[in-house]
């Protein structure tokens, strides 16, 4: 029996993808809470922000309001049910706490940085009126509608179907939109602005990595079991995506940086784009579109080619370990 094939394994042993449960136990113990993060110190520089600046925080946080809802519904419509080992429906679970998690964090942001009730509900209400917001929406509910009716993976069409949607959210949608989100972050952070925002962030960007690795880390079973599925015809589609994924996050980046702000530029947020959505094609191992640079300093240690290095450093230290107690290292 493959990991796509139809059915729901319940037999932990004898253990078949022991890495799942391995990055399952991983994520336990980088539990943290919202509860943790500091965010009043921000309100002191929100107040000094100027226009393009806070223009550029607003939208960012009406993409947060909603982006991790969606990638949790996803989960849970799609991924879960086509997942057929006990381990990885594990992790999948843990996902969907860490998910919840995060729309708690976005939500508590929100909060905090919109006091007012009616700025707050045109936030939530983002992904139908800012054009910006809405397309990146569009996107992530094609790829969740294109296998929603799917119930069960019964041949190569359907298994490349569920590759697509799988490899969507975690190398476009968790791996670009949310990675181009936290660029802006770590800007503001390199000009010592919204400390509370990048701490949240650093906790959020581990996790999102995380889910990034454990879905390719699927995909790298589902290659093995069934290479024939790896043929051009899925490489065309997989950077045919990709590139549909850069065009909406620079239409993003265009809203929020308008003509430029100090060391955030739309030419500079294109070249990082164009550079991540590279590395997610050499992860897959499908040849790189674009050849791009990484043009932002500020994101070395978020330096995308390097997560598993990433980690092993731990910049932004954060661990429950299994006794309960809590283990923070230097910040990045």
């Amino acid at each position: 029996m493959t990991l796509l094939d139809p059915g729901m394994d319940l037999t932990l042993r004898p253990m078949k993808y022991p890495d799942f449960y391995e990055q399952y136990r991983a994520a336990i113990r980088n539990t943290w809470t919202v509860e943790e993060v500091d965010l009043a110190s921000d309100l002191a520089d929100l107040a000094k922000f100027t226009d393009g600046e806070r223009h550029l925080i607003n939208r960012l946080v009406a993409f947060f309001a909603t982006g991790d809802t969606i990638v949790a519904n996803n989960l849970v419509l799609n991924l879960y049910k086509h997942v057929n080992s006990p381990e990885g429906r594990l992790y999948l679970s843990r996902q969907l706490f860490e998910e919840a998690v995060h729309v708690q964090f976005y939500l508590t942001l929100l909060d905090t940085y919109l006091p007012d009730p009616a700025d707050r509900a045109k936030a939530f209400a983002a992904v139908e009126h800012i054009p910006s917001i809405k397309e990146k929406a569009d996107f992530c509910f094609k790829w969740i509608d294109s296998i929603e009716k799917l119930d069960e993976l019964r041949d190569k069409g359907d298994r490349k179907a569920f590759l697509l949607n799988l490899i969507c959210f975690a190398a476009c949608i968790e791996g670009l939109f949310f990675y181009g989100a936290f660029a802006y972050v770590y800007w503001l952070r390199s000009r010592g602005l919204l400390d509370g925002l990048a701490t949240g962030t650093n906790w959020v960007f581990r996790d999102e990595s995380c889910h990034m690795n454990f879905a390719f880390s699927v995909v790298d079973v589902v290659r093995d079991e069934e290479p024939e599925l790896f043929d051009d015809e899925l490489t065309k589609s997989v950077t045919q995506m990709l590139e549909e994924a850069v065009t909406c996050e620079l239409q993003f980046a265009e809203d929020l940086v308008g003509s430029g702000l100090p060391g955030m530029t739309v030419a500079d947020m294109k070249s990082y784009l164009e550079y991540v959505a590279d590395q997610r094609l050499v992860r897959l191992g499908m040849p790189v579109r674009y050849g791009s640079a990484n043009p932002f300093g500020f994101m070395a240690l978020q330096d995308v080619q390097e997560l598993t290095n990433f980690f092993e450093r731990r910049p932004t230290a954060y661990q429950v370990a299994v006794d309960g107690k809590v283990d923070l290292d230097e910040d990045f």
